[in-house]
């Protein structure tokens, strides 16, 4: 059993900053990616950035240059520093694990940037 947990959602005003942090724990066994989604109401759930296990890393196009993506393989823990908000990243932002067994989520934390 693998669980995930996230903090750091928040209320922020357009152009402020968050930043998200997830800690795995539990069987965790060869990690191959750590991420983050969003689901924002109405809309499908989508990948907002990963980072794989030699340090790769990938961004939706919207978050792209805004956004940054890090990771600490010893803490098994994934962070995400978000810059330049805008009132369309509110959302849910959920922890997401693949390991050699299947794919995780945390239980996610709310992002809300409005005035």
């Amino acid at each position: 059993q693998v669980q995930l947990v996230e903090s750091g959602g928040d209320l922020v005003q357009p152009g402020g900053s968050l930043r998200l942090s997830c800690a795995a724990s539990g069987s965790i066994r060869r990690i191959n990616i750590m991420g983050w989604y969003r689901q924002a109401p109405g809309k499908q759930r989508e990948l907002v950035a990963s980072i794989t296990s030699d340090g790769s890393r990938n961004y939706e196009n919207s978050v792209k240059g805004r956004f940054t993506i890090s990771r600490d393989a010893a803490k098994n823990t994934v962070s995400l520093q978000m810059n330049s908000l805008k009132p369309e990243d509110t959302a849910v932002y959920l922890c997401w694990l693949r390991t050699s067994f299947g794919n995780y989520w945390g239980q996610g934390t709310q992002v809300t940037v409005s005035s």
